[in-house]
């Protein structure tokens, strides 16, 4: 930088101390320099495109690690920052919500709950993914997962993290699993009140029961089309018999209608119930939290409702949107692309016990040690069923665990009709209140 120069000059006598001080600041300009206005300035230093990254809040680190590694790896291109959103996440879309609503171009990517996709993307809130890096978000992954990710026969967001349930169980106390949920329920009365934990509460992880229950009984809550009600009788029948009897069977636990995953969890880890419904976190919170009780932890696939036919469980987990108005779309779809490679896939498994949407990871040792049940996850995942897949989703899920809640209070025969009734309403954009 070129500097411009200050002569100093002597203060005459009659200026006075008051002008010491200003000699004093002439020589300092001089030593430090300034720029000379009759020069050409330097260009400006290019700053690097910060992309935020609105996700959950996740505790390992695993996500700020993969943030980092992915800045790291852009070579000045760009730097992602992750800002946190709420654990719970209907208030993660509430907010997102709103922003996005408003257009809000700090968005950059987004940690997208696989029950979004068809909302975010029918509104216009999220860029489609195509090309080379849509190519590259498709293959490998599970096909479960991909399909979460999509909507119209296009690709919305890059599989990232996925999970779904299975059956734990204490095998101290039960020799072998119960294969069917009449099974469970059966051996469940010996065990005694509370034996069997799952999820109650009129919320999302309500209408997840409902959905895998129906599903494994051969029913959909919509038609293909996702447009009009599905519902078959026996099926949706055979669903609601059993959320009743597990409401209401002497060893029913007396929390159930306000338990959530988190509750459920806590329960088994005090060590009294024997059977739990829940997602692959359990494990490493049973190891860290009560070792006694891993020890004694044993895991299966979510029970069948048809015997002799398997399970079909819903799919979770995270997806990488682009938002529609970000600043550097370009930039962030490399990035998201980065986020969900496979080397922060394993990061996210390996340290958030987050499992993967790659398949070839659960043949990965590293992974294998995290998820010691990896083939069960994997078979599991590979029937995983999608929830219903529309725009009004969040009116759908709505109108399902506000009917069918509480549990106890379920009648098979009269349900099956408020079910078909209150969706009907939820997909004409119809109130729910």
């Amino acid at each position: 930088m070129r500097l411009c120069t200050t002569s100093r000059r002597p203060v005459p006598p009659a200026a006075g101390a008051a002008l010491r001080w200003l000699a004093a600041a002439l020589v300092l300009l001089t030593l430090t320099g300034c720029d000379d206005p009759l020069l050409p300035k330097d260009p400006p230093m290019p700053e690097v495109p910060l992309l935020r990254w609105y996700v959950f809040a996740e505790r390992s680190g695993a996500f700020a690690a993969a943030a980092a590694r992915c800045s790291e790896q852009a070579n000045g291109a760009f730097r992602v920052e992750m800002v946190a959103l709420p654990a719970d996440a209907d208030q993660q879309r509430e907010q997102l919500v709103r922003r996005l609503a408003a257009r809000d171009s700090d968005i950059d990517i987004i940690g997208m709950d696989v029950i979004w996709t068809p909302e975010f993307a029918t509104a216009g809130w999220i860029l489609p993914w195509s090309g080379r890096l849509a190519e590259q978000s498709r293959t490998g992954r599970l096909a479960a997962a991909v399909q979460s990710a999509s909507f119209g026969e296009r690709l919305w967001a890059a599989p990232f993290t996925t999970n779904t349930q299975l059956l734990w169980y204490r095998t101290d106390r039960v020799s072998t699993p119960p294969a069917t949920w009449d099974q469970m329920l059966d051996m469940a009365e010996s065990l005694g009140a509370g034996a069997i934990q799952a999820q109650g509460e009129r919320y999302e992880g309500l209408t997840v029961l409902f959905t895998s229950l129906l599903a494994s009984a051969g029913g959909a809550v919509l038609d293909e089309s996702g447009t009009g009600v599905a519902l078959p009788d026996e099926p949706t029948r055979t669903a609601l018999a059993i959320m009743r009897r597990l409401a209401s069977f002497p060893a029913a636990d007396t929390t159930l209608a306000t338990d959530r995953e988190d509750q459920a969890r806590l329960a088994f880890e005090t060590g009294a119930p024997s059977f739990m419904i829940n997602y692959t976190y359990v494990w490493p919170s049973a190891q860290r939290n009560a070792p006694e009780v891993a020890a004694n932890m044993g895991w299966a696939r979510w029970p069948a409702v048809v015997e002799d036919q398997p399970s079909r469980v819903t799919i979770g987990g995270i997806n990488l949107g682009v938002g529609a108005w970000s600043r550097h779309p370009q930039l962030a779809f490399r990035a998201a692309a980065c986020l969900a490679s496979e080397d922060n896939q394993r990061l996210a498994a390996e340290r958030g016990g987050l499992p993967p949407t790659i398949a070839a990871l659960y043949d990965d040792a590293r992974v294998r040690d995290t998820f010691p049940f990896a083939d069960l996850l994997r078979e599991t995942l590979q029937d995983a069923v999608q929830r219903a897949r529309t725009p009004l989703y969040n009116d759908v899920s709505l109108a399902i665990s506000r009917t069918l809640h509480p549990m106890r209070a379920i009648d098979p025969q009269r349900d099956v009709k408020r079910l078909r009734a209150v969706l009907d309403r939820a997909l004409r954009s119809e109130g729910l209140l």
